[in-house]
């Protein structure tokens, strides 16, 4: 009798105590309102939204059913027509944030819509409206789509130059089609390339959870301004730990800026091969130790960066002053820039600082090619070799089909798919003989080998 009547009063004060905890208003002793991300969540929540896409896939029968012999010794009947490819239809889920409410424009990410036969995009307040896709930069892995609808909220692009590491970020999207989602976190790094993700990188990298489906998804600060595009993660688990990447929010703009304007995106060159500044690089050239940049390995005939001056062998350490420490992140700064727009160079050369005024052209005004020539060579940059050997290869994207295969910047293609090669225009003959496989012969420092890229 004792025990149960202790038992009922510790029972009635824990509910009495719960009771009261749950009368306390939502502020601190002061009678400030306790901290809270909610009203800046309320403002940007009807600005990201889902994207579901549809595609229809082949899928081909074993070639197996096509064999008499095997038809007969599991009888299957001769009748059915095992030609016929069956068609399924397949979707796919992503997110995207709205830049522009009055014209309707929603940006996202290039693989979120890769391949699509129909894009739907889904509003916060329940509407959904077929998108129609504006353009494309598969390099940046950014896409912009167009919704016709009323009364869109729009999230306003800040100036992602202006990030820190350590200022706090919020990521919302639809990870893994569960629906909306916030997760926090912060910058934990800036500048970060050669992952081999995209063409171009200069990633934000951040702790805030990003999953499968926040791919496109807006990352913020805390005053609710969109400041990169959510589009990878490092998951060597599956999930996320606590590795993700956003692309700038300038990156994104300047892509998003040309594809309305021309439906496309049109780089600039100016018409330099680089390389990364390697421990022995360092000691042969005298570079400082610590000293960061990207070295200058060959200037292109009548480029703008012959005509500004740039030399073999020069260090470029910044562009319009904002430090630069790998080609990766000098090919971005460069690939922002529109075509006519003049940039700053700050180099080191023979020990001495410089800054050199270029106009960014188009490659068509060099003595270049770029990978267009062939699909499976998309990505690289070829000029003639100062030697009149063949063709040099200037730059390579890390997630290209001939990375993969092996080419590397420096290479001289000799000859391809067995025909020899003297300059740009034979190497396009050549290349026109294959569509589906590329062989390449190659001088490399002093050795000649072979490279099929397929």
């Amino acid at each position: 009798m004792l025990q149960r009547t202790y038992l009922t009063y510790v029972f009635l004060a824990m509910l009495v105590i719960g009771q009261a905890q749950a009368a306390l208003p939502n502020v601190m002793n002061d009678g400030r309102p306790f901290p809270s991300l909610a009203p800046m969540i309320k403002d940007v929540h009807p600005a990201v939204v889902n994207i579901s896409t549809f595609s229809t896939q082949q899928y081909s029968y074993n070639p197996l059913l096509n064999d008499p012999f095997f038809r007969h010794f599991f009888n299957i009947p001769d009748q059915q027509q095992f030609q016929q490819q069956p068609k399924r239809r397949q979707q796919s889920a992503g997110s995207g944030v709205v830049v522009d409410a009055d014209d309707g424009i929603v940006m996202t990410n290039f693989h979120v819509i890769k391949g699509a036969d129909e894009v739907q995009v889904s509003l916060a307040d329940g509407r959904s409206f077929e998108a129609k896709v504006l353009g494309e930069d598969a390099e940046l892995d950014i896409a912009i789509l167009k919704i016709k609808a009323d009364e869109l909220v729009e999230v306003k692009i800040a100036n992602s130059d202006k990030l820190e590491v350590g200022d706090f970020v919020v990521a919302i999207g639809n990870p893994f089609g569960l629906g909306q989602t916030v997760t926090t976190g912060v910058v934990s790094a800036l500048g970060r390339s050669g992952l081999g993700i995209e063409g171009y990188e200069n990633f934000i990298q951040t702790d805030a959870s990003i999953n499968p489906g926040n791919s496109g998804g807006a990352l913020v600060n805390l005053a609710g301004e969109l400041i990169g595009i959510n589009t990878a993660i490092i998951a060597p688990s599956g999930g996320n730990v606590g590795i993700g990447f956003a692309i700038p929010s300038n990156m994104a703009k300047a892509s998003m800026e040309q594809i309305i304007e021309h439906g496309e995106v049109k780089r600039g060159q100016i018409g330099v091969g680089i390389q990364d500044i390697t421990p022995d690089l360092r000691k042969a050239f005298d570079i400082e130790n610590g000293q960061g940049g990207v070295l200058v390995t060959n200037v292109m005939e009548d480029s703008p960066a012959e005509d500004a001056g740039l030399k073999s062998g020069d260090v470029i350490i910044a562009v319009d002053g904002k430090k630069t420490t790998s080609t990766g992140q000098l090919r971005s700064q460069i690939g922002m820039k529109t075509i006519g727009e003049h940039i700053t160079l700050t180099v080191l050369r023979d020990g001495d600082e410089e800054r050199i005024k270029v106009k960014v052209g188009k490659p068509s005004d060099m003595a270049s090619i770029s990978g267009k020539v062939h699909e499976l060579l998309e990505g690289v940059q070829f000029e003639n070799d100062s030697n009149n050997e063949g063709v040099r290869v200037v730059s390579i994207a890390p997630n290209s089909n001939a990375a993969y295969s092996g080419l590397r910047t420096g290479d001289v293609i000799v000859a391809a798919n067995k025909r020899r090669v003297y300059d740009l225009q034979s190497f396009e003959k050549a290349l026109a003989t294959n569509k589906s496989r590329v062989l390449l012969q190659i001088n490399r420092g002093g050795g000649s080998l072979f490279i099929v890229v397929r």
